[in-house]
């Protein structure tokens, strides 16, 4: 195949789906662009091969993207965010076991995440008074939507995550399998892994990421920080080639190629209703329930969903502050929001800036205050933070 070559790492997640549409369909070869996509297991590699110049571009975790242009938690390197791959799209699975455990400490619905906080602490102060082991949890990365929404969600509910549970790194294909295996007691993840521990009967989700945080940004196509002025032409195009993938996506009339394309044995390798169920936003809780419909589970360039808002960044800045992984400064801030680009996009696809059915701060977390990104330090003031045990 001609074009101007580029290889592109990526996580095997529904959230790949723009990128893996873009290439399958040939868009991007009709920009004329000849897209190797690597497939790769953790976040790390990701990270690491983009960082190093093995990868051109990567399918990234949103706050990794800014942890690594703040030089936290490994070396620095400059990266920018032009396009999000996604909005939303996490949940947080528990066992069965525990699941049981939670609906009899449960004061009221647990399917209310402000119940459910506290009933995971009334079990976390139980087992602490039986001397049994801290009960433990997955999330993909620390620099992660999914370990700020087990932080927040658990924080609610007067639980210190540092203190009073263990959060363990688990790479999302692996996720299942240490929950079936009883290594974690839950975990938080992206689609399709959810729906893989439900259909196997040995996980039951317990919130949608979207019942956190409504607007939750979580994965970026991430390039280095030269591109927008060494490869500007070919970003454009392959910007334009995911543009066109999105709005393919965004049509029901093409859901279940899409679904049969981002799931086939080289690409996600699950049944593609699984794909076409996170679509959707219809997912089974448990093993043989009804379906639960949320249009807003996940969101791939709907609804203004690829336009990277620096507020997103602002906001994952100050959850690094929040919890210790970066001092709070007006210099870190900035640097924080100039990852994410929005003038990229503009240039790219020449659109102006749409209408959002969209929280008045940007997020719209289940509690707490509105974020605001002029006032980070107030903000997390308002918070107990960390939260005091109870």
């Amino acid at each position: 195949m001609n074009g101007d070559r580029l290889r592109i790492g990526y996580i095997p997640l529904t959230d790949a789906a723009a990128l893996i549409i873009a290439v399958d369909k040939g868009f991007a070869a009709r920009e004329g662009l000849n897209v190797e996509l690597v497939r790769e297991v953790s976040w790390s590699n990701v990270r690491d091969k983009l960082n190093i110049g093995l990868f051109d571009a990567a399918h990234l975790l949103a706050p990794l993207a800014i942890a690594s242009s703040l030089g936290i938690g490994h070396v620095k390197v400059s990266l920018r965010a032009p396009f999000m791959l996604g909005l939303n799209g996490n949940a947080i699975t528990v066992s069965r076991g525990l699941y049981d455990v939670l609906t009899l400490a449960a004061e009221g619905d647990l399917g209310d995440p402000t119940v459910s906080a506290k009933a995971l602490a009334r079990v976390v102060a139980e087992r602490r008074r039986r001397g049994a082991e801290p009960l433990a949890f997955g999330m993909t990365f620390p620099f992660s939507m999914h370990n700020y929404q087990l932080r927040f969600w658990m924080a609610a509910g007067g639980i210190h995550p540092d203190e009073d549970v263990r959060l363990v790194v688990l790479p999302p294909p692996y996720m299942v399998e240490s929950l079936g295996n009883r290594q974690v007691d839950g975990f938080c993840v992206g689609a399709p892994w959810n729906s893989v521990a439900v259909d196997l009967g040995i996980g039951r989700i317990l919130h949608f990421g979207s019942d956190i945080f409504a607007r939750a940004p979580e994965k970026v196509l991430a390039v280095h920080a030269a591109w927008p002025t060494d490869r500007a032409e070919i970003l454009q195009r392959l910007l334009r080639a995911l543009d066109t993938a999105v709005h393919f996506i965004a049509d029901l009339a093409n859901i279940d190629e899409v679904a049969a394309l981002v799931a086939a044995p080289h690409r996600l390798d699950v049944p593609p209703e699984m794909i076409r169920g996170t679509l959707e936003g219809q997912l089974r809780l448990a093993r043989g329930g009804a379906p639960r419909n949320a249009s807003n589970y996940i969101l791939i360039g709907r609804d203004g969903a690829a336009r990277p808002d620096p507020i997103h960044a602002a906001w994952l800045y100050a959850q690094m502050v929040r919890w210790d992984q970066a001092p709070l400064s007006p210099e870190l801030l900035a640097s924080a929001e100039a990852c994410f680009r929005p003038d990229l996009y503009d240039t790219a696809l020449r659109e102006l800036p749409r209408a959002l059915c969209a929280p008045a701060d940007g997020i719209g977390a289940f509690v707490g205050p509105k974020f605001d990104a002029d006032n980070i330090a107030g903000y997390l003031g308002a918070f107990r933070c960390p939260p005091q045990n109870s």
